[in-house]
């Protein structure tokens, strides 16, 4: 099972014990189904407990029959289509929620959610047959979907008035469909709640604490990382200018303070200017200072490549 469906069903779940709520409920699902129309159409929807609930809401609020018919589609996709049979019940089902017959373009009656706990059951309606959520492990997206641009404009208007979160809603063009769509995790998470996807919300939220957990350890790691690489490359040439002053001249030339660092730093190329701080009983700064005179004290004797080059030369 994906997680939208796993929210839907969860959403299916819950029990309007409230008129005004079921009739919101209902609104919302019927309105964005395609079946509300004087004429008569069909729809297809792949979920068995949405196409029940529509049926069930249908028969209370609307006072209407739903056929629901179980059918197999692509791939062999068990699903459900959905009508309402009857240009009568089609007009009785359209005339009971304040709409007329002879309207041209799909709009929402916003008498028919007249309280917050009317918005929240008409919004969860409509994401139960026209809306997705995508599973957070992958991204951030909960979307609506309808053919109609004036309906998912006020769509979008009524997510923008929810008074109990900041939905933030955009509308985008996909093919022969209108997307109304929610991106950020917590505007998300607030919709869920809101909608009753409690379990849904709690979810997601605790995906995200996890993967931004995931995301800060991989920053230190990648940081530890390229400091340790930093402190290489550094001991590297460090260890490079030490064995050139050995092999031209042997360490005991050098002062007895560097000697003392040059000594630590041969045998621990891994230690880093902490360490060595530590172990000299002295600043980093100190040590740091150390080893840039021993660099400096190398350039003057020249490098390997160029002893090698003058030795050449002289044969």
């Amino acid at each position: 099972m994906s997680f939208a469906s796993d929210s839907k069903r969860e959403l299916c779940m819950i029990e309007n014990k409230r008129v005004c709520c079921l009739k919101a409920e209902c609104y919302g699902l019927l309105l964005f189904s395609k079946c509300f129309s004087i004429r008569e159409s069909k729809m297809v929807c792949e979920n068995g407990a949405v196409a029940r609930r529509l049926a069930e809401a249908a028969a209370v609020s609307a006072g209407v029959f739903a056929e629901v018919r179980s059918e197999l589609h692509r791939k062999k996709v068990s699903a459900f289509t959905l009508s309402i049979p009857g240009e009568d019940a089609r007009r009785q089902m359209i005339e009971s929620f304040g709409h007329s017959t002879t309207e041209v373009s799909l709009h929402i009656k916003r008498e028919n959610l007249k309280n917050d706990c009317c918005m929240a059951a008409f919004l969860r309606g409509a994401f139960l047959i026209c809306g997705t959520v995508t599973d957070p492990q992958k991204e951030y997206h909960l979307e609506f979907s309808t053919p109609h641009l004036h309906l998912a404009q006020e769509l979008k208007a009524v997510l923008e008035d929810v008074r109990a979160a900041q939905l933030s809603p955009s509308i985008a063009k996909r093919k022969n469909n209108y997307i109304v769509y929610i991106k950020e995790s917590s505007a998300i998470e607030d919709f869920l709640t809101l909608i009753g996807a409690v379990n849904s919300a709690m979810e997601l939220m605790q995906i995200k604490m996890y993967k931004e957990a995931y995301n800060n350890m991989n920053r230190v790691s990648n940081c530890e990382t390229a400091n340790l690489d930093k402190t290489y490359s550094a001991a590297s040439k460090q260890i490079a200018a030490i064995a050139l002053i050995n092999d031209k001249l042997g360490l005991d030339e050098l002062p007895a303070d560097l000697r003392e660092v040059a000594t630590l730093r041969l045998h621990n190329p891994e230690m880093s200017l902490r360490e060595m701080s530590e172990r000299l009983a002295i600043s980093r700064s100190g040590v740091n200072h150390r080893l840039r005179r021993i660099l400096e004290f190398a350039e003057t004797l020249g490098t390997p490549e160029e002893e090698a080059a003058a030795q050449r030369a002289e044969k």
